[in-house]
């Protein structure tokens, strides 16, 4: 659980990176419709849970350090109390109570939003605001720009505006130990979910089943929700990266390729597994199998600070070029391979990338255009794969097998913690769990 004097702290440190008499806007998400008049299941903006921990749509979060406050100054406009919407669509805390429920020096409520940014904009030099993120938002804020700016008085308007993600992205991309303890959480309903999908898949069970089986332990632990989109993928299915489709019947004989993480108090988890629906690797698979594991075991134990990930990936590339030969799938010598790149028709995706509130996670993988060396509190995903199509110019007893192996990872001051250590990887432990 992360306490509310961590989303304060947060607060204070992104109005301490900006620069002096300024003012940050921070809206959060609003409602999507679905269909006519029903919505989405609400999913607040990751920026303003971050800074927050407050899941309401239409609301905003003001932060000032004008000269006239002579410290930060925070407010909130948040929708009004409202007993017959309540009535309808859930209870709402309003103004009065989310003064002291974040702390803050004002709140009000959203019919007074067009006046409070007017009023929180004047007088100061400086605007940070995430302008394209959200076209209402954007309308709302250059509109009482405007208002300003035609007001007879001088300087009324701020001159100057800046992006407020590069800062708070910045923030996101390393994890407090609260957070770590989330995102264990989240890796642990998740490995539970994967081992539950394990030991139900069998021949005659349908990909969204087991879909279904693992939406249900989310739920059950309380991730209502998953991360992203589940991949359910068995037999050529699992030579499509993004395959979502959950709707194939498994068969004997084949492998299914689980790509699966649940979100829990906004924060994701991202594991897959591969795994033989009859419960035991044929020789072919088990090669393919193997190859990907070791190459995600070589990952592993390189990453350390310091390191980057086009550094782990190009000795993950090494490993599955050298495999690849050994099994017959490419041709010629490593080296020549290596040079042509022509492993890439076989792994074709990065090795990682990351993970926090949003499973592909804020953060400059480059800075100054260089790779940028991994540091203790950053949260990647390991994912090396091998996918062979059908149609593949290869030995037709590995055509159609795709397999990736992928879990959570924390840099550490001395190397790394696995978050998803839980689930079963090895082809014993595989085989063992489905017995």
């Amino acid at each position: 659980m992360i306490n509310e004097q961590e989303f304060i702290a947060r607060r204070q440190r992104l109005l301490g990176q900006c620069a002096p008499n300024s003012v940050c806007i921070v809206p959060a998400a609003r409602l999507v419709t679905r269909s006519r008049d029903t919505e989405y299941t609400f999913r607040q903006d990751s920026d303003f849970w971050y800074l927050t921990g407050f899941n309401e749509p239409d609301t905003w979060l003001l932060l000032s350090n004008h000269d006239r406050h002579q410290q930060s100054f925070s407010a909130m406009v948040c929708q009004p109390k409202d007993a017959s919407q309540e009535i309808w669509q859930g209870r709402r805390l309003g103004a009065q109570a989310a003064i002291a429920r974040f702390d803050l020096d004002e709140a009000y409520d959203l019919s007074e939003l067009p006046e409070v940014l007017m009023e929180w904009l004047f007088g100061h030099t400086h605007v940070y605001f995430a302008q394209g993120q959200y076209p209402h938002a954007d309308a709302m804020v250059h509109e009482a720009l405007k208002t300003l700016r035609e007001a007879p008085k001088e300087d009324c308007a701020p001159p100057s505006m800046h992006d407020l993600r590069p800062i708070l992205h910045e923030m996101r991309l390393f994890k407090s130990a609260s957070e770590v303890a989330v995102m264990k959480a989240a890796a642990k309903i998740s490995a539970a979910a994967h081992k539950r999908a394990m030991t139900t898949a069998q021949p005659g069970v349908y990909e969204y089943q087991l879909e279904a089986e693992l939406h249900h332990e989310f739920a059950m632990a309380g991730a209502r929700s998953p991360a992203y989109a589940t991949i359910v993928g068995s037999g050529e299915n699992a030579c499509v990266l993004h395959y979502t489709e959950n709707s194939k019947v498994m068969e004997a004989g084949e492998l299914v390729l689980i790509d699966a993480g649940a979100e829990y108090m906004g924060y994701a988890a991202d594991i897959t597994r591969t795994f033989p629906v009859s419960g035991k690797f044929t020789k072919p698979q088990k090669d393919i199998y193997n190859l990907v594991l070791r190459a995600q075991q070589n990952a592993l134990n390189f990453i350390t600070p310091g390191v980057t990930l086009k550094d782990a990936t190009l000795r993950v590339v090494e490993v599955i070029t050298e495999g690849l030969v050994e099994l017959g799938i490419l041709t010629g010598s490593v080296s020549e391979n290596l040079e042509n790149e022509t492993w890439r028709a076989y792994f074709m995706h990065g090795l990682g990338h990351f993970i926090g509130l949003d499973v592909h996670d804020v953060g400059n993988y480059r800075i100054d255009g260089e790779d940028r060396p991994l540091q203790p509190g950053m949260v990647i995903t390991v994912e090396p794969g091998i996918y062979i199509s059908p149609q593949a110019s290869v030995d037709e007893a590995y055509r159609g097998i795709g397999v990736r192996i992928e879990d959570d990872v924390v840099i550490t001051a001395t190397g790394i913690d696995i978050l998803t250590s839980d689930v079963p990887k090895t082809v014993e432990e595989i085989e063992a769990l489905k017995q």
